[in-house]
């Protein structure tokens, strides 16, 4: 059901951060003062607790002087499993986990009163061995699909016959899940290839066009655009070493 946990912990020299998707979906704790966000042009403050789905554009966060989040990034088809919820409902927004699972609340406590990341670990993973699960197999493969680095160069039909789905019902599955149908999804993905490639090489934008399946460079720097609302020449010069974030404004 986990994908990863992470916690980020300390005072932060920017006023502003931005997130631009990153193809994941999360449980985040948030022991700071309050966050004021804006997703999609929509105005947040951001609750103790919250999930966020796939998102398809950036997340801008107005940062408190000190920063202390922990969160878990989750397999995609786990949500529905743990809280009964499709993935898709989570798309784009920052919804309060307690209007949810009231067992939040309690967890949100017995994390806060843990400083070490290790214990908060033991803590969670106690919590969602609660809801323990069988994967079906069709489901591994889709959240392998959905969770890779790469993949990003299949068609539907190859898609849905690597899972063993019909293509509608394959369709059904990943919008249930992300809020994006098939199509969508597989572009999103060329995305997210190139956004892991400007991060972790120094390889040219032209040859990040072509390795992750865009058409030409105009169609690489459109769909950048699409996701991010910047170019991804205007992404390179200014992320951070965090993949998908970058900062603005030093104090």
């Amino acid at each position: 059901m986990i994908h990863s946990i992470w916690q980020v912990e300390g005072f932060t020299s920017f006023q502003n951060e931005i997130i631009i998707p990153k193809g994941v979906a999360e449980i985040i704790f948030n022991f700071s003062a309050p966050v004021a966000a804006q997703i999609n042009d929509k105005p947040y403050q951001l609750p103790g607790c919250f999930i966020n789905g796939f998102n398809t554009g950036p997340i801008h966060l107005h940062l408190p002087e000190f920063q202390h989040f922990f969160g878990v990034r989750l397999q995609p088809l786990a949500i529905k499993r743990i809280f009964g919820t499709p993935g898709a409902e989570f798309l784009d927004v920052a919804i309060d986990l307690t209007l949810i699972d009231k067992s939040i609340k309690t967890l949100w406590h017995q994390l806060a009163e843990e400083s070490d990341f290790n214990k908060r670990t033991k803590i969670f993973i106690q919590w969602i061995e609660r809801k323990i699960f069988d994967w079906h197999p069709q489901e591994k493969l889709m959240n392998n699909f959905l969770c890779a680095i790469n993949l990003h160069d299949l068609t539907a039909t190859t898609l849905a016959n690597t899972i063993c789905y019909s293509p509608r019902h394959l369709s059904r599955k990943i919008l249930e899940t992300t809020g994006m149908n098939t199509e969508e999804i597989l572009h999103y993905k060329k995305y997210l290839h190139a956004l892991h490639l400007m991060h972790q090489s120094n390889l040219s934008l032209t040859v990040i066009t072509y390795q992750s399946h865009f058409a030409d460079q105009s169609h690489f720097i459109r769909s950048f655009r699409q996701y991010s609302a910047m170019t991804p020449g205007a992404f390179r010069r200014n992320h951070s070493h965090q993949k998908g974030h970058f900062y603005e404004n030093v104090r």
